[in-house]
């Protein structure tokens, strides 16, 4: 199967590493999962072996009638679901129970898979992705800190589990991918009002990186407003974005907030 760039699609030919992943997903016979892109199946077979019931989704007309005839024995006993479609239109609640997603995702949507998911009304219990290693890093291991790792911070637990070489795939990307897990997913706002509010002050604080955090935040309120927020959480007042842990910027989202 020739791989359509439109797609991103690097499909994963290594079996022992989609092994791998199914073990390290922890998923077991009493769970749904919800595959992304399950291209030729490789990882689609050891969640088969280990779920309740898995429910895939492919975006590639061909690829979908091919996993439709490799997989017709377990689409026939209901435990795989194949849906055709894009996953930037399919919504989470549609599946109406507990799941876990786990996926080897195209590079060019993992921030708007990661971000659209864990801010679902329905998300899932866990996730466990194959990405950029770069990414993986940037999220689970860098000290410097970005919307993305902040927001999969606000959401649940990042884990780097291991690296998978370009090799493992056909055809082979230019960079090596990892393994990231994000486990105790969880909604951390008491309401969709303070969640909004929350990205409001994470994305202008990091609207303009060379500029610092005090600067960026002038955008939301008066200079003098920023300043006393920042004291409250106790951030530096020449911090820039990338150095403020998750826990300074929800104490910083509350002070600005009481001062509007």
């Amino acid at each position: 199967m020739k791989a359509k760039k439109s797609l991103g699609q690097n499909f994963l030919m290594h079996a022992r590493i989609a092994e791998r992943i199914a073990i390290a997903s922890g998923i077991t016979s009493s769970d749904t999962v919800l595959e992304i892109g399950p291209g030729t199946g490789m990882l689609t077979a050891p969640l088969l072996a280990r779920a309740k019931k898995v429910i895939a989704i492919e975006t590639d007309h061909e690829l979908f009638e091919q996993l439709k005839e490799k997989f017709a024995n377990e689409i026939k006993k209901g435990r795989l679901k194949l849906v055709h479609g894009d996953i930037r239109a399919f919504d989470p609640a549609s599946i109406g129970e507990p799941y876990t997603l786990v996926a080897n995702i195209p590079y060019y949507l993992t921030g708007e898979i990661i971000r659209s998911f864990l801010s679902s009304t329905h998300k899932p219990s866990a996730l466990t992705l194959l990405l950029q290693k770069e990414v993986a890093e940037r999220i689970a291991r860098s000290k410097k800190e970005s919307i993305l790792s902040i927001a999969v911070k606000t959401y649940g637990t990042p884990n780097y589990l291991f690296t998978v070489p370009r090799g493992a795939f056909i055809p082979a990307p230019s960079v090596d991918s990892a393994v990231l897990s994000i486990s105790g997913v969880k909604m951390p706002f008491a309401s969709a009002k303070e969640e909004e509010r929350f990205f409001e002050v994470l994305h202008t604080g990091f609207a303009h990186k060379r500029k610092l955090l005090a600067g960026n935040l002038s955008a939301l309120a008066p200079r003098e407003q920023v300043r006393e927020a920042l004291e409250v959480a106790k951030i530096p007042e020449k911090a820039r974005a990338e150095d403020v842990p998750l826990a300074s910027w929800r104490v910083l989202t509350r002070a600005l907030a009481a001062k509007r």
